[in-house]
């Protein structure tokens, strides 16, 4: 054991000595392999980040979401003439919920049309935000959060309490800084309690528009604004075994069925599959995952055929001590693994600036769009699996780096070699 470890640091020195001796021609070597596995990291992590802040500003849904709405038909059937609008009412409710695949259903009302509001007030500060009826299931369609307090319960709409849960924009305007659980807020004269208070991870305009909207449940909301049996539209999520896009299908043809809508009347009931959007984003960011990886990987191998011509330079102007060491009864091996350890050194060092580097500019990447809420770049990091990868990387380069200068140095003659100038 301690004849290998001696070995070991004597070879060490040698790579040091050698790689000291030509100190210029090292560094603007080593700079190659240094640029090649800094752009690959960079590259991959803005990759990754440029992904997730897509992902944000899409909505950041569930990939089982799904979301239906009526519209009016253009197409004639069973006696109905075209142009009529489509109303869902509470019976479609349990119609969607025994639709084959479907996991968890939460039907909805808006107070107004589309983008409208209503005045809430709450003392003597008011404000125009949206207000929504909703079932307890809604925390599973779309990603809110809850900041305090509690969601809209089962018996909140069993028994249709007038209670509320408000978005993080309706407390700060009516309630600034305080604690509004246990308070009041009034919409149209009625009274609701607060219970609870929510945010929202989406980001854009969706984000927004959950922080200034007030949440009420939907059989309350059915009674105190007067819409009985109504329903303004559904999300709901696919179970994890089913296909969204079949479960999509599949609902809309019931509720084209309940209403009397012509099958092919495709825009009478209108749809978005969060799945289907964020499976052709996914596809775009695996293409240019691909593409950044070709690049670097090239960019990479051109710094390591670098090393490998420097490391030729290096075995001809060694030639008559290389010569002196076989005279000496150096074996093949002894002068292959000599300079394969010089050109795996001179990468994995390099290599390991240049990720530590690529590692510190995406933490200063970070650190810049942190702040900034509506960013097309999110949090650019490069995981565990990548990095350890880029080292498998560096190591078989070097390896492949220093094979022609070694087969070249183990070939040398030690009669040609003390002969040479």
């Amino acid at each position: 054991m301690r004849g290998l470890l001696d070995g070991v640091l004597d070879a060490g020195q040698e790579v040091a000595s050698t790689l000291a001796r030509n100190k210029l021609r090292a560094l603007l070597t080593a700079c190659g392999v240094f640029w090649g596995i800094f752009m690959l990291i960079v590259m991959l992590g803005v990759g990754k980040g440029l992904e997730r802040g897509t992902a944000e500003n899409l909505g950041g849904l569930t990939l089982r979401s799904v979301f239906v709405w009526s519209q009016r038909t253009g197409m004639a059937f069973r006696g109905l003439q075209p142009g009529r609008y489509v109303r869902f009412d509470n019976a479609d409710i349990e119609a969607v919920r025994r639709v084959p695949g479907v996991e968890r259903v939460a039907p909805r009302l808006r107070l107004g049309e589309w983008r409208d509001g209503g005045r809430v007030t709450a003392g003597p500060r008011s404000g125009v935000f949206s207000v929504l009826g909703y079932y307890p299931d809604l925390p599973y369609v779309e990603p809110v959060r809850l900041v305090r307090g509690r969601f809209v319960n089962e018996r909140d709409l069993r028994e249709g309490r007038k209670v509320a849960v408000v978005g993080e924009e309706v407390r700060r305007v009516l309630f600034e800084d305080a604690d509004p659980i246990g308070k009041s807020l009034q919409v149209r004269g009625i009274h609701f309690r607060i219970v609870g208070e929510i945010a929202s991870d989406r980001g854009g305009d969706e984000g927004e528009r959950v922080k200034a909207t007030v949440f009420v449940p939907f059989s309350t909301f059915q009674v105190a604004f007067n819409v009985p049996d109504r329903v303004g539209w559904f999300g709901l999520t696919a179970r994890p075994d089913a296909s969204a896009l079949e479960v999509e299908q599949a609902v809309r043809r019931t509720l084209m069925a309940r209403h009397r809508v012509h099958p092919d009347d495709v825009g009478a009931i209108g749809s978005f599959n969060a799945a289907d959007r964020f499976g052709k984003v996914g596809g775009l960011f695996r293409a240019i995952s691909v593409f950044v990886w070709c690049v670097g990987t090239l960019t990479l191998l051109a710094g390591v055929l670098g090393v490998s011509n420097i490391l030729l330079i290096t075995v001809k102007e060694r030639t008559r001590e290389l010569g002196i060491r076989k005279a000496l009864g150096a074996t093949p091996w002894s002068i292959v693994s000599m300079v394969l350890a010089e050109a795996i050194t001179l990468t994995a060092l390099a290599g390991y600036v240049g990720m530590v580097a690529g590692v510190g500019a995406l933490e200063l990447v970070a650190a810049a769009v942190a702040g900034l809420e509506r960013a097309p770049l999110r949090a650019p990091e490069v995981d565990l699996g990548v990095a350890l990868l880029a080292t498998l990387i560096l190591v078989i380069s070097g390896a492949i780096a220093g094979i022609v200068p070694a087969r070249h140095a183990a070939r040398v003659s030690p009669v040609e070699a003390l002969k040479a100038e």
